[in-house]
């Protein structure tokens, strides 16, 4: 039907010459490269190298390291969207191959560092792309430029528009790629927008999917060591989940970096002997630790542990597991559904959080409303343990 006069595996000349053609083409842009890496200097054949296999730089290293200690010594009560942004703007001025963006919504999800240009049709120079309203497309243009190479790309949304990204966010992890999803607005604190735009399922969804990486900052500094942690990685996209509304910083200490790259670690209390345990993940960590002290005052000793990342504490050894989470009864708190919790909390163990959807009003009433207060965790702990309330 197409009139094909060759036989099976047979290549016309006219055919192999065009290729021979694209072949001496590449041969001169294969030299050209070649020359190029050997004109570089020590530093910059180091920095390139880096760029080409998608390391985190010596530079953007030290640009978290001194983020991390700015954060901890001022202690600051910001979003962990804030704190992102602060995040971003720090790295893409220390590393230049890092290109990211955001669905439509970069000034609600603070995916723009102050520094970054947006790439144009007529400009590439930049480092920020507006996608538009494409949650998929941008994961999917994501994927291309991480499978490319010499790429570490980020890309923004809401966090119940992950339903939208859900196809291009398996992709990454089938085909084992760093993306980074960086996705705010994680739960009913934010607020007026309503049950449409509260995600309740979501975390459960995202950490059911294999080989993806769901963090949970509770504070500035973890939200610094989540996204060293998302960009530390070789093979595993990331999904960095960010409140719309100010958290309070956890208590002080040094022990935040080795915490979140563990999944989970122990921010208050007892690390051995205590009476119950409460686990929580962003920011309903500082609902746990006021529940904690209002417990100490009845002379019950609670211990909080912060669970940033699942995925990671997971693949932790057994005796490190057994410490942080302990003997003592478990209660949970999370401002989103169950689904998940009792791997850590077991069978018996409470949970305080979402059982349906979420409502509009100020977020401060909506965690009134769905009861998950410390004096909700308080109760839960007393009856685990058996105390009068």
């Amino acid at each position: 039907a197409l009139h094909w006069p060759h036989g099976p595996f047979d290549i016309p000349d006219a055919v192999r010459a065009e290729w021979l053609k694209a072949g001496h083409r590449g041969a001169q842009a294969h030299s050209d490269w070649e020359h190029h890496r050997s004109s570089l200097d020590d530093d910059a054949a180091w920095t390139f190298a880096d760029h080409l296999e998608e390391r985190l730089t010596d530079q953007a290293s030290k640009a978290l390291d001194d983020l991390a200690h700015a954060y901890l010594k001022e202690c600051p009560a910001i979003a962990s969207r804030q704190a992102s942004e602060i995040v971003i703007d720090a790295v893409t001025k220390a590393q230049s191959n890092i290109i990211g963006g955001s669905a439509d919504l970069t000034h609600s999800n603070l995916t723009k560092g102050k520094s970054q240009k947006p790439i144009t049709p007529d400009d590439f120079t930049g480092s920020y792309l507006h996608f538009g309203v494409r949650e998929h497309g941008m994961g999917a243009a994501l994927n291309g430029l991480s499978l490319h190479g010499g790429f570490k790309t980020y890309g923004g949304t809401f966090l119940v528009f992950a339903d939208y990204a859900r196809p291009a966010i398996r992709l990454s992890a089938l085909m084992r790629q760093p993306v980074i999803y960086v996705m705010t607005h994680d739960s009913i604190g934010l607020g007026e927008d309503g049950p449409t735009h509260q995600p309740v399922e979501h975390l459960a969804s995202l950490r059911a999917m294999p080989n993806l990486l769901v963090f949970r900052p509770a504070d500035a500094r973890e939200t610094v060591e989540a996204w060293r942690c998302a960009l530390q990685q070789a093979s595993r996209p990331s999904v960095l989940c960010l409140s719309r509304q100010a958290l309070p910083p956890l208590p002080e200490g040094e022990h935040v970096a080795s915490g979140v790259a563990a999944g989970a670690y122990v921010v208050s209390g007892w690390a051995g002997v205590r009476d119950v345990t409460l686990l929580a993940t962003g920011s309903e960590v500082g609902v746990a630790l006021k529940a904690a002290a209002d417990l100490a005052e009845r002379g019950v000793m609670a211990t909080v542990v912060s669970m940033p990342c699942w995925e990671l504490f997971r693949e932790q050894p057994d005796d490190y597991r057994a410490r942080v989470l302990g003997t003592a009864p478990c209660i949970a708190v999370e401002a989103a559904c169950a689904t998940g919790w009792h791997e850590w909390i077991g069978r018996d163990g409470g949970f305080v959080g979402m059982r349906g959807f979420g409502a509009s009003a100020p977020a401060a009433q909506l965690y009134e409303h769905f009861n998950i207060t410390p004096r909700a965790v308080v109760a839960k702990a007393l009856n685990a343990i058996g105390a009068d309330a």
